[in-house]
Formats: C-alpha cells, sequence, structure tokens
C-alpha cells in the first residue's frame, strides 16, 4: 500500500542521513558484514579463500579497526578526531583496490600472483616434510571463481559494496569538512 511504502521510504532517508552524519558506523557496519559474510562462506560453506581473498579480508580487518578507533576517540584531541576518519577513508580505498584487484584476476582481465594460494607451506626442516606438506596442501587457485550470484562472484560484490562505501563515505567527510570550514 501507499502508506507502507511511505514508511520505507522514510525509514530508508533516515538511515541514509544518519550514515552521512556517522560515516565510521557504515563503514564499521559494512566491514563487519562483508567479513562475517566471507567467514560464514569458509567455515559454513566450505570455501577456502585464496590469497587475494586474504587480502580482502585484511583490508577489512583495518577498517574495523580505523573506524572503531574513531568511534570511541571521537571525542579525543583534535589530531585524533581528525586521523580516523580519514585513515578510514584509505582503508576502504585499499579494500576497493583489493577486490578490484582479485575480481579482475578472476575474470582474466589481468594475471594474479604466481603463488596463489590460501595455505602457505610451513618451515620443515626436511624434503620429505616439504614433499608431505606440499602434497597435504589444498591449493585454492585466485582465477576460480567458486561462488558466484547473477554472473558477480563474492570478490565483486566485495568490490561493487566496498565501492559504494568508499564513495559515501568520502563525500561524507568531505560534505562534513565544507561545512566546518564554510561556518
Amino acid at each position: 500500500t501507499y502508506e507502507t511504502m511511505l514508511k520505507i521510504k522514510t525509514f530508508i532517508a533516515g538511515l541514509i542521513g544518519y550514515f552521512w552524519r556517522n560515516p565510521l558506523v557504515l563503514a564499521f557496519l559494512m566491514s563487519l558484514s562483508l567479513l562475517a559474510g566471507a567467514y560464514a562462506f569458509q567455515y559454513i560453506g566450505g570455501l577456502e579463500p585464496c590469497h587475494l581473498c586474504w587480502w580482502q579480508r585484511y583490508a577489512h580487518m583495518a577498517i574495523l579497526v580505523t573506524a572503531a578507533s574513531g568511534l570511541l576517540l571521537k571525542n579525543a584531541g583534535w589530531f585524533w578526531r581528525k586521523l580516523w576518519p580519514w585513515a578510514t577513508a584509505v582503508a576502504l580505498d585499499v579494500s576497493v583496490v583489493a577486490a578490484g584487484y582479485h575480481t579482475g584476476v578472476e575474470q582474466k582481465w589481468w594475471p594474479g600472483p604466481a603463488t596463489c594460494t590460501s595455505s602457505g607451506l610451513t618451515q620443515v626442516s626436511d624434503l620429505n616434510s616439504l614433499f608431505d606438506t606440499m602434497m597435504n596442501a589444498k591449493l585454492v587457485m585466485c582465477d576460480k571463481i567458486p561462488w558466484e550470484m547473477f554472473g558477480i562472484s563474492m570478490a565483486g560484490y566485495n568490490f561493487l559494496i566496498s565501492l559504494a562505501t568508499a564513495v559515501f563515505v568520502a563525500f561524507a567527510l568531505f560534505a562534513a569538512l565544507r561545512k566546518r570550514h564554510a561556518g
């Protein structure tokens, strides 16, 4: 009905307004959600991450740290209040680059790392142990797409969601900066 649609529209507008005023909350929730999804695919769905998947996870871990620091230290001194939002924006950009690179490798737009495996070899003391470790290691190739929906892989979704969040957060930070300097 019209009333339901109006309530949904009002809710979405309120949510966008909230995240516009609190972009670190959006960055934190986005990274937390994407990491939770990645770990669910790994531990529940059985999809082992490749080397490039880990790069993306590390970027999201950095976003969690910088965004949480910014939220926890928003009443700290001037330097810390300014540092964490922009550090979060940089971490978001790193996430976009990592996911975009992995997506390109999956799509064969460019080559990936030659040693793209999820389980690296541990240090071994002799050649027999090295051979046994190599034979038991599960090789996960970065250029293979283990899961996709609507023709988009997990790395592709990570790229799109991270890009949208990075753009939103950057615009919100620049708008806040402009507002402070104008007023």
